[in-house]
């Protein structure tokens, strides 16, 4: 099993970039396919982006490609999701995820283990 926690989440303004941490517990985090969402209120969680465990390049939700990017660092158990040229529409709670050997998939109900969440929030 693995515990998801996020950090690095704060209020930016629009243009700017932020790096959200995901520090993942367990001696077995490679084995882990690692992706993060996000979630508006009232509005469904979206898929972010997701590195395999695997390796290689990640994959990203439509339109953030280019401007997010995904890695993992596997001797700190920590996933990172570097965002850049923020604008306010990425206003959101930013969550990670985890799923033991699984690919990068876009759904919420793939994903077995879950953090708590980080809010990040761009001004105009």
């Amino acid at each position: 099993q693995v515990q998801p926690v996020e950090s690095g989440g704060g209020l930016v303004q629009a243009g700017g970039s932020l790096r959200l941490s995901c520090a993942t517990s367990g001696s077995s985090f490679i084995t882990y396919t690692m992706a993060w969402f996000r979630q508006v209120p009232g509005k469904e969680r979206e898929f972010v982006g997701a590195v395999s465990w695997r390796g290689g390049s990640g994959r990203y939700g439509s339109s953030l490609e280019g401007r997010f990017t995904i890695s993992r660092d596997n001797a700190k158990n920590t996933v990172y999701l570097q965002m850049d040229n923020l604008t306010p529409e990425d206003t959101a709670i930013y969550y990670c995820a985890a799923r033991q050997f699984g690919s990068t998939a876009a759904s919420t109900q793939l994903y077995d283990y879950w953090g708590q969440g980080t809010q990040v929030t761009v001004s105009s």
